[in-house]
């Protein structure tokens, strides 16, 4: 039985974004941090419209999205909410660089120079610029995305000359584990790996935001250092399909 219940109405979410408001405070607490230095970003991904209006009537202004077909319909579908932005946290392909560049006001995912340039190239023909993480593979897990920490600095200091990308800092997807002191480990190393790349970063580079942490764990990564937690469940509600059948590339992740 899942702990996450289903938020449908404006109040239900508001409740649901409260207590999530909440734990981010008392984690925050916890090691001395301001919670304003934390960004939730609501997950939404497998959420139909209705709920997702009734979310961004909660205060919800900022989704974070996987697939970037279904997020891309969700933006045309919602064109009249000019103020509703989205973030694509999941990988990306060359050839979904066109929307992304189109839609996006975020992109967390960046791992390929590839990818990189082809969003670049996007961006400059629609005259938009866009901000971007660097996912990082802290878990050292085959099934999952990200450069290996140590080719980061490396794929960091060629970014620059893609002048529409504007680099904000690190991403990562911990081991899917309920253990903490196996979970943990993760966002030490992107802490790690971005106060290192802080010495190093290349002018215009800016190493600020540590995207880490998900409803399982969001509470451990900010006691690490987290600027930036993704939550899906604990604010929409348990998702029907399974995140191993949604994002069969990485399994279980959000």
């Amino acid at each position: 039985m899942s702990a996450y219940t289903t938020a449908n109405t404006v109040d239900e979410f508001r409740q649901h974004l409260a207590d999530v408001y909440g734990r981010i405070t008392a984690a925050c607490a916890e090691v001395g941090r301001d919670p304003a230095s934390v960004r939730l970003l609501p997950v939404s991904k497998t959420v139909p419209e209705e709920r997702i209006r009734n979310a961004y009537a909660a205060g919800c202004n900022t989704l974070g999205e996987n697939k970037v077909q279904e997020a891309h319909g969700k933006w045309q579908a919602m064109s009249d909410l000019p103020d509703l932005r989205w973030s694509i946290i999941g990988h990306l392909q060359t050839n979904k660089a066109k929307q992304v560049a189109e839609f996006a006001s975020e992109f967390q995912a960046l791992d390929s120079l590839r990818v990189a340039e082809a969003l670049d190239k996007r961006l400059q023909a629609l005259g938009r610029s866009l901000d971007v993480l660097v996912q990082v593979n802290t878990s050292n897990e085959e099934s999952k995305f990200g450069l290996p920490p140590d080719e980061v600095e490396a794929f960091v200091k060629q970014l620059p000359a893609l002048s529409s990308l504007r680099v904000r800092g690190l991403m990562t997807l911990a081991l899917f584990s309920d253990d903490a002191v196996k979970v943990r480990p993760c966002f030490v190393r992107l802490r790690t790996l971005r106060d290192r790349l802080r010495q190093s970063a290349p002018a215009g580079v800016a190493m600020d935001e540590l995207s880490m942490g998900m409803s399982g764990d969001y509470e451990l990564a900010i006691e690490e250092g987290s600027t930036i937690v993704r939550v899906g469940q604990a604010i929409f509600g348990a998702r029907r399909v399974a995140d191993s059948a949604y994002w069969p590339e990485q399994g279980a992740n959000r």
